[in-house]
């Protein structure tokens, strides 16, 4: 698959390309671009996220102090919190639910993340300090469900000059000075270059809280991938379970792992952004349209068939697309009814494309009727799943790589890990442009093959795989970001993952607005 050939499309093959694609979705695409006209999005404003890095920031959006319970290994119980949205517009109102135990009194300070400076953060409003209770334990529902009924402890309604941005409650206990976080996400409606989406639906689905109970967890083994298990967002995000020691992602998720290092240097250098959940992607399918490029990032591995659906038709409305991130799109989800008629939890499935070769525990129970996901990534997820690779360039002449240097061969060191895509799809127009053997440790292959690959949408636009979780570790190193080391070591900041970003965003700001 390294050796697959590079064609360029010809005009027959991208109307032909452009015919199957609105053939597939059929009257989907005028619902769509219909309701984006129904929709009214609202004026753009290209310098407000330059405008608003240009206000003071700080480094006290860190947490300072923490600790994690040796017995459930992922919890902090003398505080922690969730909020009642995941993400939330101008003049929502915002519950915040704490508990601390033993009671304290607590604060809570609320920060946007983004450059401000490289200080990566700035503190928008402070709370308390407010009484600390012990809330209620939740029980054990069907399929394993821990939902949450807590009180809120404090309410807060977004005030209209808050920008979309990913945003950190800073939970403090006075008793220790123990900390955590709780994270939500500020969209708007507003027309953009770009929409960020946020992979929550897979950080919840790792998310162990209280102790053992992800979407992984079926009271069996420790590492489960079937179906029969529901997970819900109305509970803290314990420390994250995976591939390294992270303390700061206590109560935030994964979103500090892989995802800010992209955030930080988006905002850093203007760019017009804007902010969505995985579940904005799911209800708001017309809000797609609002941004002529989508960026999924990091580790998006959980989707639901609307948001497989919705980014496609998007994507044959003129959406460009870019997937800087791994493992995307490999487990199908139901979204559910929480204790209060809210979606706010969900179960895995089926998993998205032909049965694995060599799976998972507990695959062998799903239905395997679900699309592939190559059909909209570009490539797929396989068995190894897992290992880590260089980034070996194959089309050195792509308009991808200019001003890269790069030669057909060069590698970037150690940035495809820890999940990547293979098996490109059967998709006319396209191209491999980069590929190479994965590992299991250096100098031990583990069978797998990634493709990063380049596709054509049906009015000029393009859906671009970088076919790695690790991509943004390329662009940035914000403060509080810890490095990730398995299967190989990415090398940081690198100024080809940067122009080959920028090349990517350059041609989507160029192009026009979908719908």
């Amino acid at each position: 698959m390294s050796g697959a050939p590079v064609s360029r499309m010809s005009r027959r093959q991208a109307l032909q390309a452009a015919g199957e694609i609105v053939g597939l979705i059929g009257s989907g695409l005028w619902t769509l671009a219909q309701g984006a006209q129904r929709e009214g999005f609202a004026p753009a404003q290209p310098e407000l996220i330059s405008r608003e890095n240009q206000r003071p920031g700080t480094r006290k959006w860190m947490l300072e102090n923490t600790r994690v319970d040796p017995q459930s290994k992922y919890r902090c119980p003398w505080i922690e919190g969730y909020c009642s949205h995941t993400s939330i517009q101008a003049g929502q109102s915002l519950k915040i639910h704490v508990s601390t135990n033993p009671p304290s009194p607590f604060t809570v300070d609320i920060y946007r993340l983004g450059y401000y400076g490289g200080e990566g953060g700035r503190l928008m409003t402070s709370i308390g300090p407010l009484k600390g209770t012990v809330q209620p334990y939740p029980p054990i529902g069907p399929k394993r469900l821990r939902d949450c009924q807590w009180e809120p402890a404090a309410s807060l309604t977004i005030p209209d000059d808050w920008p979309s941005g990913v945003y950190l409650c800073k939970l403090t206990a006075e008793r220790e000075g123990l900390q955590s976080y709780a994270i939500f996400i500020v969209c708007d409606n507003r027309r953009a270059d770009f929409i960020f989406q946020c992979s929550d639906t897979t950080w919840q689905a790792y998310n162990r809280w209280p102790s053992q109970f992800s979407l992984y967890d079926d009271g069996k083994t420790i590492w489960y991938w079937g179906n029969n298990v529901a997970v819900s967002f109305n509970r803290p995000y314990g420390k994250y379970c995976q591939i390294l020691d992270a303390p700061l992602s206590t109560g935030s998720g994964e979103f500090l792992l892989w995802e800010f290092p992209l955030a930080y240097w988006l905002e850093q250098h203007g760019y017009d952004v804007t902010y969505i959940s995985n579940l904005d992607t799911h209800s708001d399918p017309a809000g797609l349209l609002r941004a002529k490029g989508f960026l999924s990032v990091g580790h998006d591995e959980y989707y639901s068939i609307e948001m497989f659906n919705n980014l496609r038709r998007a994507i044959a409305s003129g959406l460009n697309v870019a997937f800087l991130s791994g493992n995307v799109c490999c487990g199908r989800i139901e979204f559910q009814k929480d204790f209060a008629g809210r979606m706010r939890t969900f179960e895995r499935v089926d998993f998205y494309g032909p049965r694995a070769h060599k799976g998972i525990r507990g695959m062998e129970t799903l239905p395997y009727t679900s699309p592939s996901s190559g059909e909209l990534v570009g490539a797929r997820n396989l068995s190894p799943f897992v290992g880590g690779a260089d980034w070996i360039c194959l089309a050195p002449d792509h308009w991808v790589f200019e001003g890269t240097g790069m030669k057909k061969g060069d590698g970037i060191p150690g940035l495809v890990g820890w999940e990547w895509h293979g098996d490109p799809a059967n998709i006319p127009g396209l191209e491999v442009v980069a590929s190479g053997p994965t590992q299991s440790a250096p100098g031990k292959p583990n069978g797998g093959i990634y493709t990063a690959t380049i596709y054509p949408g049906p009015k000029g636009n393009f859906v671009f795989n970088a076919s790695t979780c690790w991509w943004a570790d390329g662009l940035s190193e914000p403060p509080g970001y810890k490095r990730p080391s398995v299967y190989t070591t990415p090398q940081g900041p690198d100024r080809r993952v940067q122009r080959i970003t920028a090349n990517l965003l350059e041609r989507m700001r160029k192009s026009p607005h979908p719908g």
